[in-house]
């Protein structure tokens, strides 16, 4: 028997406030990454009013990731002590002074303790997983945690909104514009859902009781790592992309956030497919088809743009390569619906398995990903410095995948000794 099996079943019987937090929750995930990803549109501006370096540039978006994924075992633990709606409505309440603060900052340290206090607040992500898989139904539950995580799609509502409202209003209204939204959620969570069990007498023994020793099974650790990958992959593009179109291919900055929204909203609605697929049977396998897929991507992103000479027998001959925004785009597209697919199956395969240890096996997998995504912004910065070459970053996501496959591999390998072993005992 699973431990997934062994775990409580709760919120079996679907009443109307399960069904609002399965609905609530991914607004306010939504609202919250929104939020966390500001300044992937406005830092641009930042950057080109105040003067910030790219160094500095890649350090202000790396921050709320860092500190979104310190705070998201905490929070995760704190969500089971004493409910998760209590925690998500206090995150969104903790962001809405800092977005005020950002929209009144005129210093490079402002906006980066800004986006620090943000990354804290980003800590619901965890709490809301631990609160969605709490209530949702057993067999259903791939879908709802699919749908959570498709609040990555507030992305796109910062890629769509913020450059309009910079452009007519001027920049410090823009981070003005997600309050009203945030204090209406948060309004909804308090009045209608429901509150997730907290873990009996936990309370007075803090939050080390709902966190117990050591790290979760190697199995959870895992399926932990495959998850850091596509997660923390999906949010440092969401966040880098706008500036790599404006300088790859000479946008405007409304226009990169346009065609950044091809990558984040298959990315959204892969994960809803990805659920509801594992929701059918153990897509297990399918993430190797979806590493396939990424791989594959990534290795043609790859390519600079770069001329070829080939001394041929009649004369030279000169191959030009470079890759055209439509090109750019169908491939971002892709790995977008690829990555999104791999999200939703594998945090299904987390509840699945490990569904009584949620708050160490999800967690762990949002702080994973969380610290993979603030390391790629540098990452991309030092292989342009260094490397000298744009598109170095996804050299460096071609090889962290391929690190991730060959634990695949092994993981295969070891389970294939097991099983020999087993036969023949």
């Amino acid at each position: 028997m699973t431990s997934a099996e062994k775990a409580p079943v709760v919120g079996q019987q679907v009443d109307y406030r399960s069904l609002v937090v399965v609905l609530l929750s991914p607004l306010a995930f939504a609202l919250v990454f929104a939020s966390w990803t500001i300044f992937a549109v406005l830092g641009i501006e930042l950057k080109q009013g105040l003067g910030f370096g790219e160094v500095q540039f890649a350090v202000l978006l790396a921050m709320p990731m860092f500190t979104g994924a310190l705070s998201a075992l905490p929070l995760a633990a704190l969500a089971r002590l004493v409910g998760g709606r209590r925690v998500m409505i206090g995150c969104l309440l903790w962001i809405c002074p800092l977005l005020w603060a950002i929209a009144h900052s005129s210093d490079y340290w402002e906006f980066l303790l800004a986006g620090a206090g943000l990354g804290v607040g980003a800590g619901s992500l965890a709490a809301g997983l631990v609160y969605v898989a709490a209530l949702c139904p057993r067999r259903h539950a791939g879908l709802a945690l699919g749908l959570y995580g498709a609040g990555m799609l507030g992305a796109g509502l910062t890629y769509f909104l913020l450059p309009l409202i910079s452009q007519a209003y001027g920049w410090p209204m823009a981070p003005k514009l997600y309050l009203l939204p945030i204090g209406l959620v948060a309004l909804l969570l308090w009045v209608f859902a429901e509150e997730s069990p907290r873990q009996p007498g936990a309370l007075g023994a803090g939050v080390g009781a709902a966190l117990p020793g050591g790290l979760p099974s190697p199995a959870a650790c895992r399926l932990a790592l495959y998850y850091s990958f596509f997660y923390g992959t999906f949010v440092a593009l969401a966040l880098w992309l706008p500036a790599y179109l404006m300088a790859q291919y000479g946008l405007s900055l409304m226009a990169a956030a346009l065609w950044a929204l091809l990558f984040t909203l298959p990315g959204g609605l892969g994960q809803i497919l990805g659920g509801a697929l594992a929701d059918r049977r153990d897509f297990r396998d399918l993430r190797w088809w979806v590493s396939a897929c990424v791989m594959a991507c990534l290795f043609l992103l790859s390519y600079p743009d770069f001329t070829m000479q080939i001394h041929g027998v009649h004369g030279d001959l000169t191959l030009d390569f470079s890759m055209p925004l439509g090109g750019f785009a169908a491939l971002l597209a892709t790995m977008g619906l690829a990555m999104g697919i791999g999200q939703g199956s594998l945090m299904c395969l987390i509840h699945r398995d490990h569904g009584d240890d949620m708050v160490r096996s999800g967690g762990l997998a949002l702080a994973l990903g969380g610290l993979f995504a603030a390391v790629l912004p540098l990452m991309f910065v030092l292989g342009n410095e260094w490397i000298g070459v744009r598109t170095a970053g996804f050299m460096f996501l071609y090889a962290a995948l391929a690190v991730c496959m060959l634990v695949m591999l092994w993981e295969v390998g070891n389970r294939s000794r097991s099983y020999s072993l087993h036969g023949r005992d």
